[in-house]
């Protein structure tokens, strides 16, 4: 571990500002310490364009790679320590089904505008769109699916169903008004399941994914807390199961549960529903102010499998590596897609 510290750090000096090291907040403390931006996926993609560094090193998962490969400068490369390190989430929408979902669906003549969470491979942004479609992040869904839900006869939301409800209960979406495709195993391969004639009253039609560290949190966690802890807070991510988010005392992205530990008086005690090594970071910071607790201890494998060692030995050798790179034919629409959001939201 010395060892990877130490060609770290040697290579950050020898580069100075054509090397930016980028991680994301549920990373390590060991990786994070020796990160020169932390965030959410989006906002840290958003940052690298307007860098001097040429060389980008994204620490998280590799659909957040991507997303900067898609908006980095013509100059800049973007590297990731391992490209191994996927998200469970965006893997369960690929792009050739989303597309062949989209087809089926217009079938009926109606006009279906995808909405893709972040959090879903570059691939399938483009997907999005060519069909129309745009991005949403957990900060910004509300704000996009009512833009989508004005560009056409009904949104097909991925890859996350719970977002998708989450944001849908915000909205006043009745739940008649829904549809939740599932999958069924056709000779031994696994197809999701689209009746057209099924769909062709509804408004919102949900992609079945899930984030594997958002299900591990539930409604009987919260209820121990509130009989043991009455005056404890309990804050989640919209990515979790409706009915904790109902029970729980606010709903966000990062960047909310964040801000909410920072604000909560001194003495609180809060529960944080979200991956680990953010919440002991946070635990830490105000150790001597608060008490912040995990709703469950849940750590992401995917962005563990980047590591000091893994981030020296791409450091070392950065002028050999090869580059993440997204195909014209998919960054194009992709892009398109980004900044649909972004002038949505602005």
């Amino acid at each position: 571990m010395e060892k990877s510290i130490e060609t770290i750090e040697s290579i950050r000096k020898v580069m100075g500002e054509d090397l930016a090291i980028l991680g994301h907040h549920y990373q390590s403390d060991a990786v994070i310490a020796h990160t020169d931006i932390r965030g959410d996926s989006l906002e840290l993609s958003r940052k690298i364009s307007p860098l001097k560094a040429k060389y980008i090193v994204f620490c998280g998962v590799y659909f957040m790679a991507e997303s900067a490969a898609i908006l980095q400068r013509p100059d800049q490369k973007v590297f990731i320590p391992d490209t191994g390190a996927s998200c469970p989430m965006a893997d369960m929408a690929e792009a050739g089904r989303v597309e062949t979902v989209l087809n089926l669906l217009g079938k009926s003549g109606r006009k279906i505008i995808p909405l893709t969470y972040v959090n879903s491979s570059a691939a399938v942004k483009g997907v999005v769109g060519r069909f129309g479609g745009s991005v949403c992040t957990s900060a910004n869904a509300k704000t996009m699916l009512d833009w989508a839900r004005k560009q056409g006869d009904a949104v097909l939301f991925l890859p996350d169903k719970h977002l998708a409800r989450n944001t849908a209960n915000y909205l006043g979406i009745p739940e008649e008004k829904r549809l939740i495709l599932h999958e069924a195993v056709i000779d031994g391969d696994p197809n999701l399941y689209v009746d057209p004639a099924e769909a062709e009253d509804k408004e919102l039609i949900i992609w079945p994914g899930y984030c594997p560290i958002h299900e591990e949190f539930t409604l009987d966690a919260i209820d121990n807390i509130r009989r043991t802890e009455p005056d404890a807070k309990i804050v989640v991510h919209p990515e979790c199961d409706p009915s904790v988010v109902q029970a729980a005392d606010g709903n966000g992205s990062t960047t909310f549960l964040i801000k909410y530990a920072e604000e909560a008086p001194a003495g609180s005690t809060i529960y944080i529903g979200t991956e680990e090594n953010l919440v002991s970071r946070l635990a830490e910071r105000f150790k001597n102010e608060k008490v912040i607790k995990p709703l469950k201890v849940s750590l992401c494998e995917d962005m563990g499998k980047i590591t000091l060692e893994n981030l020296a030995a791409l450091l070392a050798n950065i002028e050999n590596e090869t580059p993440v790179s997204v195909s014209d034919d998919v960054k194009e629409p992709a892009r398109l897609a980004l900044e649909r959001m972004l002038e949505a939201c602005a």
